[in-house]
């Protein structure tokens, strides 16, 4: 079977996620798997399906800035997704086309970002769960969930990072920033441009190349039906107060 790539766009926080969703249901009906590869207009904050909204995230601060809240369908952490700073993946497929571990299927996808960041000249290695780290320090974070015979996992790159606006919209203390806290994120962050001078247009080539390699695929686009579907989400739960602030 045939993937279907969707070249690298930019959309709001409540389109990416509805289209993750659309996209599984129609894989669910027998469409073909899909890649997507996508950045952030304006800029979010995706929290996990668990956590609890206003634990995690200072909303006044993301409204003040123009900044998307929206709560993701896959577990895992509060996360900012910078504009500028990073390409994002998912990946849509049958669980019959992935290992049927949770940790073997991590292990395989994030091996095409792995594969996508050697074309880049770094080395990359798998942490499990769910980390890719370069040296001791993590470049892409991801996440999955299994729904109706079908795995979304979608995770992002880092290419840049404002550490001081993550602080600024996340609750991860509340305790004043200190040069402190940011040293301590760049010891255990790291992003493309700490290792090379590249474009995020060569990143996002690199990784279509790592995600591509040995699959029989086609770029494609979304069909009607997906985007009408993608954009009911939008509007009757991923943009909603009830599904955002639901815990």
């Amino acid at each position: 079977m045939k993937w279907r790539i969707i070249e690298l766009e930019q959309r709001n926080a409540f389109m990416h996620m509805a289209l993750d969703e659309a996209v599984s249901e129609a894989v669910a009906g027998g469409a073909n798997p899909t890649i997507r590869f996508y950045t952030w207009n304006p800029g979010a904050v995706s929290i996990g399906c668990f956590q609890s909204l206003h634990d995690e995230v200072d909303v006044e601060a993301c409204t003040n800035r123009g900044i998307d809240v929206v709560r993701r369908r896959t577990g895992g952490g509060a996360v900012y997704h910078d504009m500028n700073g990073e390409i994002t993946y998912s990946v849509i497929a049958s669980e019959a086309l992935l290992p049927k571990g949770i940790t073997e299927s991590y292990l395989a996808i994030c091996g095409w970002v792995i594969a996508g960041l050697s074309h880049l000249g770094l080395s990359a290695r798998f942490k499990p769960i769910n980390d890719i780290l370069v040296g001791d320090r993590k470049i892409s974070g991801n996440a999955q969930t299994r729904r109706n015979g079908v795995v979304l996992q979608h995770g992002t790159i880092l290419y840049d990072l404002d550490v001081h606006t993550m602080f600024s919209l996340l609750k991860v203390s509340k305790e004043k920033i200190s040069d402190k806290m940011i040293t301590d994120v760049r010891q255990r962050v790291t992003r493309v441009l700490d290792h090379t001078n590249v474009s995020p247009q060569e990143v996002y080539e690199a990784l279509l190349v790592g995600f591509t390699a040995d699959k029989e695929h086609e770029f494609g686009a979304y069909t009607s039906e997906e985007l009408r579907r993608a954009e009911e989400l939008a509007a009757t739960r991923y943009a909603t107060k009830e599904w955002n602030e639901m815990r």
